[in-house]
């Protein structure tokens, strides 16, 4: 088993706008060892949602190869790529993107039986999952019920549902107030410091925040430095 929960090896990926080509990550060289905390920050513009999509296998890059837990992903089909999404990675965003129909409850379970959980299985491990992230009391709740701070908790719980070896956080922290915010960034150094294996990838535009993970780097003008 190698170190490296993912590895991008010369990674390039442009976007057609009108006449003209964007390059918007440039050769990039990257690695996340298991168990490690890596925050990638730059500003509006750099590269950085575009780098997590490609980690998440949103997206593919137009030259380089990307490496998943020992798996080369170049010949990845969508369903293959889809089917590694549910087994591995889990997805934390800035805007939540909870279903306002369901509670969180149903949120996270549901999450979990598309991952492929058996029902009762999903459920359990879905009220185990939001009693971890403060939320015990609030199951039946629907996410306009909550605060901003409770909705992102609730995220979370989803994002871990599957017990991924790979977290990756888009701007986690990023509609939240600073003290709601802190909080937010201690629960990842609880999830980082629980599980030996699972990495986390976060991005933010904000150096304040990423410097709170193990290790920090900058992305600027679509090339790491």
């Amino acid at each position: 088993m190698s170190d490296s929960i993912i590895e991008f090896n010369d990674v390039c990926r442009s976007y057609k706008m009108g006449y003209r080509t964007l390059d918007v990550l440039k050769k990039v060289n990257f690695s996340l060892a298991r168990g490690e905390w890596c925050c990638i920050y730059g500003a509006s513009g750099s590269g950085k949602t575009t780098l997590l999509n490609l980690a998440g296998l949103l997206e593919k890059p137009d030259a380089g190869t990307i490496i998943i837990d020992g798996l080369d992903t170049g010949n990845f089909s969508r369903h293959a790529s889809a089917s590694l999404r549910s087994d591995k990675i889990g997805f934390v965003f800035q805007s939540y993107h909870l279903l306002p129909e369901l509670s969180i409850k149903e949120n996270v379970w549901l999450a979990g039986s598309i991952a492929g959980m058996r029902g009762k299985d999903a459920v359990s491990r879905a009220e185990f999952l939001l009693e971890k992230v403060g939320l015990k009391e609030r199951l039946r709740h629907r996410p306009n019920e909550l605060s901003g701070g409770e909705q992102q908790r609730a995220a979370i719980a989803r994002a871990l549902i599957n017990d991924p070896v790979l977290l990756l956080a888009d701007e986690p922290t990023g509609n939240l107030d600073f003290r709601t915010g802190e909080e937010i960034l201690a629960l990842f150094e609880q999830l980082r410091d629980e599980n030996p294996e699972r990495a986390i990838l976060m991005i933010t535009h904000n150096r304040e925040i990423a410097v709170r993970a193990t290790r920090t780097v900058e992305l600027k003008d679509g090339t790491l430095v």
